[in-house]
């Protein structure tokens, strides 16, 4: 059963910098497309979770939220089965728990949609202060 393991987070000051990484277990990691999400306090449904960043099975093509472009990068390495979310210039209303997410396989180009997602990991708390 495919398993994905989060790892960074954590605190930073606003204007401040932080990479989260995602690694997935027990597939062939190429065949995913990968995104990350986010979602608030209070936030407990899964339809709930924005957009951030995806990217394609090869990582060719990548996708952002207009609240996130221009300030997050997001990458993988196939051959260690990662996907990284680079967040730069951090804002307080970044403040949310990431989850990482694969896409169904063979899945062509890049979503937004949490439905075209079907396993996400544990989730990663990343708090900004102002």
């Amino acid at each position: 059963q495919v398993q994905l393991v989060q790892r960074g987070g954590g605190l930073v000051q606003a204007g401040g910098s932080l990479r989260i990484s995602c690694e997935v277990f027990e597939v062939d990691f190429a065949n995913y497309a990968m995104g990350w999400f986010r979602q608030g306090p209070g936030q407990e449904r899964l339809f709930e979770r924005e957009f951030v960043a995806g990217i394609s099975r090869t990582g060719g093509e990548s996708l952002f939220s207009d609240s996130v472009k221009g300030r997050f990068a997001i990458s993988r390495d196939n051959a260690k089965s990662t996907v990284f979310l680079q967040m730069n210039n951090l804002e307080p209303e970044d403040t949310a728990t990431y989850y990482c997410a694969t896409s169904r396989e063979f899945a062509e180009g890049v979503s937004a949609s949490t439905a075209d997602f079907r396993a996400w990991g544990q989730g990663i708390q990343v708090t900004v202060s102002s």
